[in-house]
């Protein structure tokens, strides 16, 4: 096996499940999730050799990912999408009040869907997220709050006053909070 195809293999590994997921949640569609996965580690294949560090490697590739997921946005033929509640289990998550948030997740507007995925279940923070999607880290942090606002209002909300709880299981733990 080859140096290349080694660092292929590896980055296949640590961070495939990013890459797909991330595709996923932006286009809504288990087909189309795969077909930008591999498209993306194929862009990686194709890349000049470079000294990549783990981070900077993960960031490249879900910005690689954003970006062929609007390309294929873009210049998609009219046909149906699969919701998330046809994707199989494995996707999904594990209990049911998570189940109900992600499925609340997956009806939120693309611009909103994406940041909430990339904060909560990648756990990025809202300066990376915004290089990630070349916007600035004010518009990042909007579209979090119009989403948490979405969300509450679609989920029934919490009573003024209640605090939710940061150990709650439904979300997953932001990158470094442990």
């Amino acid at each position: 096996m080859t140096e290349q195809e080694l660092f292929l293999r590896n980055a296949m590994e640590a961070y495939g499940g990013a890459v797909y997921r991330l595709a996923l949640c932006r286009l809504q569609n288990a087909a189309d999730a795969e077909d930008v996965y591999q498209d993306v580690f194929l862009r990686l294949l194709g890349q000049p050799d470079r000294d990549w560090d783990g981070e900077h490697l993960k960031a490249w590739l879900l910005r690689t990912t954003v970006n062929r997921c609007a390309d294929l946005h873009r210049f998609r033929l009219r046909r149906p999408v699969l919701s998330l509640d046809e994707v199989p289990e494995t996707a999904g998550p594990a209990d049911d009040e998570a189940r109900a948030l992600w499925d609340a997740v997956s009806r939120l507007p693309e611009k909103l869907r994406t940041v909430v995925h990339l904060h909560y279940a990648e756990g990025y923070q809202t300066e990376e997220i915004a290089a990630m999607l070349d916007i600035p880290a004010a518009t990042v942090r909007t579209r979090l709050h119009r989403a948490r606002t979405r969300l509450k209002d679609m989920l029934g909300g919490i009573e003024d006053g209640e605090q939710v709880s940061e150990a709650d299981e439904g979300y997953p733990r932001p990158r470094g909070a442990e």
